[in-house]
């Protein structure tokens, strides 16, 4: 269980999406998390992989004969 507090005005937004849709607050915060989350992974992902000694870069030429190519 976690506790968060929110600024007033999101407060209101999620208080309000959640009336007009008739979800429950939760959901939302959910939603929002699980979405930020993906992305930080990713955006984590991709600092690492572009810090390795042992990456393995093609041109993006070599990329777009690979895609065309497979397609």
């Amino acid at each position: 269980m976690i506790s968060v507090r929110l600024p007033k005005e999101m407060e209101n937004r999620i208080n309000n999406l959640a009336k007009s849709t008739q979800r429950p607050k939760s959901f939302f915060v959910k939603e929002a998390l699980a979405n930020y989350l993906e992305d930080m992974e990713d955006y984590y992902d991709v600092l690492k992989r572009k810090n390795s000694k042992d990456r393995n870069l093609i041109s993006l030429e070599e990329l777009s004969q690979y895609v065309f190519n497979w397609v």
